[in-house]
């Protein structure tokens, strides 16, 4: 069977791909535990596809729950080269509205309680985070957007997403502070994801939904689960179109990422000093391209 090569994280309320044909379920164990859930892989065109719901079907994890070395450690050992996280997000600037789509470029991480990295007992790494979004991924994902002529939502190009620990919302003095680090929107998921994914030389892109407001608004509701939930379901159909279109491009261009090597400079140890277990948990990391694909 071929591998798949790209990958999708499905967030609040994209529990799954409709258009995902041939399918197949992985349960995966990994060095980390098990991922969220089973990993679903189908064909959508000519493009092998992964499929994972970050917080499991029937929504069961809290963000702080979510075993995130794990999913991106079972993404990687699939195959995965390219990874669209698709994630629920607040507004922190007024331009940016509820049901538009923002396509980050980067992130302040101010969560607590998480691993971030696949690294340590024996193995050192420090990769580059400078741009912790792969711009090849998400140009095409900002493509597939345009090309679904959307007229009652807006994208926004860039912007910097905070990822807080959760799972409760900010307080208003938070957010006017996360509002004054020139934040644009704030979520709970994308961090250490991100991380993660570059450790594990995988391209990266969010594509967020905007739910709300947060809280900073002076005339808008402030945040709820419910609002969000609400919000995000109206643009769950999009998303999917988005993902179908995304993906076709991202087969057809096979874009070079700075992601891919980023263990080449990043990688400190030795990979022969490394204990036995180690290594073997970091060869996956370092799989290529055709070493994935065989």
């Amino acid at each position: 069977m071929t591998k798949p090569l790209i990958g999708v994280m499905g967030g609040s309320g994209l529990f799954q791909m409709d258009a995902l044909t041939d399918t197949q379920e992985h349960r995966i164990d990994t060095p980390f535990g098990r991922p969220s859930d089973i990993i679903v892989t189908g064909q959508i065109g000519d493009a092998r596809v992964a499929f994972l719901a970050r917080h499991g079907r029937g929504h069961r994890l809290i963000p702080t729950e979510v075993p995130y070395r794990a999913n991106i450690y079972a993404m990687k050992s699939l195959g995965v080269r390219y990874l669209i996280s698709i994630s629920a997000v607040g507004s922190l600037q007024e331009n940016i509205r509820p049901l538009d789509m923002v396509l980050p470029d980067q992130f302040i991480d101010l969560t607590k309680h998480r691993t971030s990295t696949f690294f340590g007992d024996g193995a050192v790494a420090h990769v580059s985070m400078a741009q912790p979004v792969c711009p090849s991924l998400s140009a095409l994902l900002a493509q597939a957007i345009g090309d679904q002529n959307f007229t009652d939502l807006k994208l926004h190009k860039g912007g910097t997403y905070v990822c807080i620990e959760g799972p409760a919302f900010s307080s208003v003095a938070e957010s006017q502070w996360f509002r004054s680090m020139g934040a644009s929107i704030i979520g709970m998921t994308n961090m250490p994801e991100a991380k993660l994914a570059r450790e594990a030389q995988i391209a990266y892109a969010t594509l967020a939904l905007v739910t709300d407001y947060d809280c900073w608004h002076p005339k808008e509701a402030h945040v709820t689960a419910n609002m969000a939930i609400a919000n995000l379901m109206k643009n769950a159909e999009h998303a999917q179109r988005v993902l179908v279109s995304a993906i076709s491009l991202v087969s057809h261009a096979s874009p070079i990422s700075i992601a891919h090597d980023a263990l080449v400079s990043g990688l400190v140890s030795p990979i022969e000093a490394m204990p036995e277990e180690v290594r073997k948990r970091i060869d996956v990391l370092l799989q290529t391209e055709h070493a994935a694909a065989d």
